[in-house]
């Protein structure tokens, strides 16, 4: 039978997501879904104090309450801690305290002082309630921007509250070129504490087997490998006596790469318990004590010559780490600095970026942890337009990279390539009709009413090839029958890996999609990956399934040749067949069936079986992808509502695996920047109480506040397997920067400016009501 069109092509489509059928019926499996025989569950005893000593704990009425097994406090579970290093960071890298119960002080409200296990939860939180702790209260750091210079310390071995610093050459160097630039324009933003508030919070469930001493884990994680190496480390055993299964887990961000204080406190407990330990964490909890991002202000200055060019940038940096940051900040922080220079010609600058511990929840990784760069540099260059009296668009233009200046690298030694900065910009203004926007804009105004617009063009490093990250691993196994299963290490958590994995397969190996499953998340049948995080999941996958189907190719092709009597590069493959042009054909469940159960007629060399293993390592640095996006608003000056129009992103992630797949990361990833904008704040009063511990208070978007996002595609491959990139985190680092210029710009005629985030009502009446504007034009 005569064929064209031999191989699949399944990357590309909007193919349905293959987990879609078990999620949207409600037939998905989380970790409060797990039960396990005579399971025991775990709530935690928390501070309600900022910073206060901890002079005893009297835990005797909680025992006495019927179902109560336990209580637990540091002494029983802290000494027998062995390690506690996260992979990322290595075991000699820089990190700060960590235990799993507060010893001396609790250091922030939600510290975890004691963990009553009980028959339910429901018993276990009333005991909780009867647990006694004799506080005695000291005075807290609260506003992390006072705390290199506050008398009180967080720890004690850290008494200047400096978590660490990092930074380039010294600021004074730029000095000169700031003296004789024509234009300097400086400013500092603040940019207020919110989370990633994944859909499911987080949980855990471990169950010792003391017989074998063996661990397993069920866990809500987007990197199941590495709790699995945190737990055997945490232990002191094997990493073969840890199993960890994650199966749906509902929403990461960068919240969920490793494990934290009470995931710890849970692992060691169960080593002392007769059965299965779980902990649930509700929302109010995970508002106290998840953690926190994004708390950071900066200085950022810019120097401008007569035509608008820029000539040096300089960014001074502040982080707030809170009590606890998981995992340590200043590896990961840099990155703030490193990428402020952005998509621009930027001759010459420099940054110093410092973190700071606090009495506040401890920081966490939330997609896109180095956001602030794009924030500060975005920002400054609109208020930079304003001074220079350019349209920030023209302002762009004159500074922006194009594709066909690359490769660069920036003022700190970043290597650009594969991206196309100014052609996103440009197809987003397009899709706008941003002319047309300025001409609606002057007519509203006539009417008093304030239209504004403002983008933001970022990159966005994926795939890096940090040693954690730098290989990811695959297996395939071709079953008797034909049928295909993949393994991977998984971590999906809404970014649809299943499908990718699956269409990558498909496609690689020349057969239908509903041909192939995949296995993910269960550490004692995948190979070792680092998960999903920083953007990585498609391109360091897709090299894992491309060197891993290449041999499986290769064997289809050595036992259909030998079989059909022909050479190995006659032989083609797709559609679920091997075949000759003009000669016979195999279907893959015959080529299976020779190869398990008809060895012998396999040719010389060949091994039996279908089933290959394949690690992909990256030669690449860094995979750059790159987006605009432009927000259009109006104000209400009176009440200070922001509505936000029209929101637009021109994305370039190189060639989809799968557009609907692409776009949802775009669409989540805008609309928790729009929340980082106008809405989310983990705000604490003077005394470091928690003022927004419920959904009541923690604002965050709905469709009702979010326009429909328009999405345009610029396509620059990348340098890796199928010129993937990674796209998970881009959207939420431009929204925010593009919401905050569209607000600034709709206010510009009133000479509002902005230095504090977010942009609440109230916060936006009191920028008017405190600006030289006193109602003309109202």
């Amino acid at each position: 039978m005569a064929r064209t069109g031999a191989e699949t092509a399944y990357a590309g489509t909007r193919t349905l997501r293959v987990e879609d059928a078990r999620l949207l019926t409600g037939s998905g499996t989380y970790v409060d879904d797990i039960v396990r025989p005579g399971m025991l569950h775990a709530c935690f005893v928390r501070s309600p104090m900022a910073r206060a000593r901890i002079l005893g704990i009297d835990v005797r009425e909680a025992l006495q309450l019927h179902g109560v097994h336990a209580v637990f406090v540091a002494a029983d579970l802290n000494p027998a801690v062995r390690e506690q290093w996260y992979t990322l960071n290595g075991r000699d890298g820089p990190d700060s305290p960590r235990p799993p119960l507060a010893e001396d002080e609790v250091r922030f409200v939600g510290d975890p002082v004691a963990m009553v296990v009980a028959e339910d939860r429901y018993v276990a939180e009333d005991a909780a309630e009867s647990v006694v702790v004799d506080y005695e209260p000291l005075a807290p750091v609260v506003d992390y921007t006072t705390a290199l210079d506050a008398t009180e310390v967080v720890h004690a071995d850290w008494p200047d509250n400096l978590v660490g610093e990092l930074g380039g050459r010294p600021m004074a160097d730029l000095d000169p070129v700031f003296a004789r630039a024509s234009h300097v324009v400086s400013q500092t933003l603040y940019q207020q504490a919110h989370g990633p508030t994944p859909m499911e919070a987080r949980g855990i469930v471990a169950e010792w087997a003391p017989a074998g001493g063996e661990m397993t884990i069920w866990t809500s994680t987007q990197s199941p490998h590495e709790v699995r190496s945190f737990c055997a480390r945490l232990l002191g055993i094997h990493e073969h006596r840890v199993r960890v299964v994650m199966r749906d887990t509902g929403g990461g961000f960068g919240q969920k790469v490793v494990p934290q204080r009470e995931d710890m406190c849970v692992m060691l407990a169960a080593t002392k318990l007769p059965a299965a330990l779980k902990w649930i964490e509700d929302r109010q909890e995970h508002l106290l004590a998840a953690g926190q991002a994004r708390h950071e202000h900066a200085e950022a200055r810019m120097a401008f010559d007569d035509d608008g060019r820029i000539l040096a940038a300089t960014l001074d940096h502040v982080q707030d780490a809170g009590a606890y940051p998981t995992p340590s900040p200043v590896q990961s922080g840099i990155a703030v600095g490193m990428l402020f220079p952005g998509p621009y010609r930027i001759p010459d600058g420099t940054f110093r970026s410092r973190f700071v511990f606090s009495h506040t929840s401890g920081r966490v990784a939330y997609r896109g942890p180095w956001q602030y760069e794009s924030m500060a540099r975005e920002t400054l260059i609109d208020a930079a337009a304003r001074q220079l009296e350019l349209d920030p668009v023209e302002l762009r233009r004159r500074n922006m990279l194009s594709r066909d200046e690359l490769p660069t690298v920036n003022f700190n030694g970043m290597p650009y390539d594969h991206i196309s900065p100014r052609e996103t910009f440009e197809q987003a203004l397009q899709m706008l009709d941003y002319e047309a926007f300025r001409k609606e804009q002057a007519r509203a105004r006539e009417q008093g009413r304030y239209l504004g617009v403002g983008t933001c063009t970022y990159v966005e490093p994926t795939a890096g090839a940090t040693p954690f990250h730098a290989t990811e691993g695959a297996t395939i196994r071709i079953e008797p029958s034909g049928k295909v299963n993949v393994y991977v290490a998984g971590g999906s958590c809404g970014n649809s890996l299943e499908t990718t994995v699956v269409q990558l397969t498909a496609d690689a190996l020349g057969v239908a999609i509903e041909d192939v499953s995949t296995i993910q998340g269960d550490t004692a049948v995948t190979p070792y990956g680092a998960g999903t995080g920083g953007s990585r999941s498609g391109p360091m996958t897709a090299g894992a399934i491309e060197q891993t189907a290449g041999v499986l190719r290769q064997r289809l092709r050595e036992i259909a040749a030998h079989r059909l009597q022909a050479t190995v590069d006659e032989v083609k493959l797709g559609h679920g067949r091997a075949w000759v042009e003009g000669g016979g054909e195999l279907t893959l469940a015959e080529i299976a069936d020779l190869a398990y159960y008809q060895v012998h007629a396999l040719p010389p060399g060949v091994p039996a079986g279908l089933e290959a293993s394949g690690r992909y390592h990256t030669p690449h640095l860094m995979i750059w992808a790159n987006a605009t996006h432009v927000c259009t608003c109006e104000v209400d000056v009176v009440t200070g509502e922001v509505k936000l129009l029209r929101y637009i992103v021109s994305e370039d992630c190189g060639p989809m695996i799968n557009p609907n797949v692409v776009e949802g990361q775009i669409f989540g990833g805008t609309v928790q920047g729009i929340g980082g904008a106008l809405y989310e704040e983990l705000a604490y009063d003077a005394d470091g109480n928690p003022v927004s511990t419920t959904f009541m208070d923690y604002l965050l978007p709905t469709a009702t506040e979010v326009p429909v996002i328009e999405v345009g595609h610029v396509e620059t491959p990348g340098p890796g397997p199928g010129g993937y990139k990674g796209v998970g985190e881009g959207g939420a680092i431009g929204s925010a920067p593009a919401v905050v210029n569209a607000v600034a710009d709709a206010l510009a005629p009133l000479g509002v400016r902005i230095s504090r985030l977010p942009l609440t009502p109230a916060a936006i009446a009191g920028l008017v009501e405190s600006s030289q504007w006193r109602g003309g034009g109202r």
